[in-house]
This record gives structure tokens, sequence and C-alpha cells, in this order.
């Protein structure tokens, strides 16, 4: 082989090993929410794209076959699969903003953002107002594979 040929191999390797890496930037798919107090897992969001905005609905709550005791009175005893919890993101270069989370447990809606950090987890924050330190919740979503 010559060494062009070696180096053309070499970079085809490189962009194929990075293709996964790439796709994994965007915050569609399923996403492990972890409880604030306890560190446990909480449940399944799956993230989807519509008309080239976000929405993402509850899967699942984890353990499985667990009913929302603690939730707004509307979501009282369900098993929440299907709610729609995110809402209208627009994508800004790495970050999702625009969109509105709703807190199921309190039954509040709030402005939001959401972005893919390099770790992989899904960085997703509402506020009130405007986003500030002071105005805003953050929680570090997982991905599911």
């Amino acid at each position: 082989m010559t060494r062009l040929s070696l180096r053309a191999l070499g970079a085809l390797a490189l962009f194929a090993f990075a293709l996964p890496a790439l796709a994994q930037t965007t915050p569609v798919g399923t996403w492990r929410t972890i409880n604030d107090d306890t560190g446990e897992p909480q449940s399944l969001v799956r993230i989807y794209e519509r008309d080239g905005e976000l929405y993402g609905e509850i899967a699942g709550l984890l353990p499985e076959g667990r009913v929302c005791e603690d939730c707004d009175e509307e979501y009282r005893g369900s098993d929440m699969k299907g709610v729609e919890i995110l809402r209208d993101f627009e994508r800004d270069g790495d970050t999702w903003k625009g969109g509105r989370i709703t807190d199921p447990q309190s039954g509040k809606t709030y402005k939001a953002k959401m972005e893919v950090e390099r770790d992989g987890r899904l960085k997703v924050w509402g506020f009130v107002g405007f986003d500030s330190p002071l105005t805003r919740r953050t929680q570090y979503w997982e991905r599911v594979q």
C-alpha cells in the first residue's frame, strides 16, 4: 500500500469511530431521570423530534410498575406513561432552548433549556422568569442504551 492510501484508510477509520460520538450530541432518545433528594433513578423520559422541535414524554416510572403517589392531583395514582413533560425546545448551537418542562409532582410548568454534556449526560434546567443561578433548578439525566 502506498503512503497516501494508508493515510486515507487511517482517516476513514477515525471517521468511523467518531460517528457514534457525534450521533450522541442530540437529546433524542431515552433518558433515566435521577431523584434530586435520594440520587435514585426516578423515571424514563423519551425525547423525540416533531416539526424541528424536541418534546419528551414519560416512558415509565422506576422501579417499573410504580405509580405516582406524590404527584399533582391530575396525575396522582397514575403510572405516568405517555405524559408529555417537555415541549417546544428549539436548537441553538449545542443547546436546546425556548422549551417548557412540567414537574408532574407539583403540576407546575417552567421555562427550560437542555444540552448534552461531554460526559454524555443530559443537563436539563428549568427556571422562572429569566435564566440565572438564583432562579434555576438543574438535573442531569443518564442516557439509556
